[in-house]
């Protein structure tokens, strides 16, 4: 697909449907795929997938399917880059980087996690008395003053 940089998510185009704005689309083919340019006014977005990645349809008859139900019932077909014998080769590896990516998220926000609660366990188990808020603003108050202080003193002349 060409290289546009903005991208229109299902649920913004179909409120843009909705709102009666005049969107024009033009169906891009490429590798084994077909892509979706969404035109209104002197805008122009590639449709994204829910992860943000172009939305690509592997059959031309879903892409159809998919703009009728928006009420886009007429559209331009740019065929240049597409080839019926190619395999979209990127999807695949696009999702398997995706998956990827997921699981080391999710492990990071497990250890996060386990993190917080040894750190609230340990603070509900330290026996030493509670300090109140006010007295711990005061001091961190007191120690931010005395460093404004400090480097006033040191301004470059």
């Amino acid at each position: 697909m060409p290289p546009i940089e903005k991208t229109i998510d299902h649920r913004t185009l179909r409120s843009l449907m909705s709102a009666g704005a005049h969107v024009g689309a033009e169906v891009v083919g490429q590798a084994g795929a077909w892509g979706i340019v969404i035109n209104y006014g002197r805008a122009s977005q590639t449709l994204a997938a829910s992860r943000g990645e172009p939305r690509m349809f592997r059959k031309f008859e879903t892409l159809a399917v998919y703009l009728k139900a928006l009420s886009i019932t007429e559209f331009k077909v740019n065929l240049a880059e597409f080839d019926p014998e190619a395999k979209d080769t990127t999807r695949g590896e696009t999702r398997r980087l995706m998956a990827s990516d997921r699981l080391k998220a999710a492990h990071a926000a497990a250890a996060h996690e386990q993190w917080i609660k040894e750190k609230v366990q340990a603070s509900l188990a330290d026996p030493q008395p509670n300090i109140p808020h006010a007295k711990v603003m005061r001091e961190a108050q007191a120690l931010i003053n005395k460093k404004r202080k400090q480097h006033a003193g040191k301004a470059p002349a």
